[in-house]
């Protein structure tokens, strides 16, 4: 049975994926048919790259999609597409009108995060346009004086027995 489902690919800890055709017994990582598009959860919104004609003439011989595939196909609306196909309408409409959907999906990508995993932060420079104020002098206030004590000093003084 082919399903179609993610296959990881990128750094470690930088997780991106390929939706791909594949048969059912094959490793996650291992053999595939096809690859059918891309996801990258790391962005903000997260990266949809779909090839349309091809899931649907995947689905259309029987391929099962996985739940994170078919959770990845809802949010992108192809799911609905393959429905209304499914009714009668024609595959070149639904493809024009997902590689609309897909441009106005696909704009205005960052990642979530700043720097990759191992690398240092940039430290932002102070910007030029502000005017940086003079200082005040500072004016050191004397530290109160602590007098040094002797070991004789600290102790207490123990009175010692007479002789009688």
């Amino acid at each position: 049975m082919v399903r179609l489902r993610l296959r990881r690919v990128g750094r470690k800890k930088q997780a991106a994926f390929r939706i791909v055709a594949a048969d059912k017994e094959s490793p996650r990582d291992g053999r595939f048919l096809e690859i059918l598009g891309f996801y990258n959860p790391r962005t903000q919104p997260e990266t949809i790259q779909l090839d349309e004609a091809r899931i649907y003439e995947w689905l259309g011989k029987g391929a099962q999609p996985s739940e994170s595939v078919e959770r990845i196909l809802k949010t992108a609306g192809a799911l609905d597409r393959w429905e209304r196909l499914k009714k009668g309408e024609s595959v070149e409409k639904l493809v024009e009108e997902a590689a609309a959907a897909e441009a106005a999906r696909n704009t205005g990508r960052q990642t979530r995060h700043a720097s990759p995993v191992g690398q240092p932060k940039k430290q932002e420079e102070p910007k030029a346009e502000e005017p940086v104020a003079e200082a005040a002098p500072v004016v050191e206030e004397a530290a109160p004086v602590v007098e040094e004590v002797t070991a004789e000093e600290a102790a207490p003084a123990v009175e010692e027995p007479k002789a009688e």
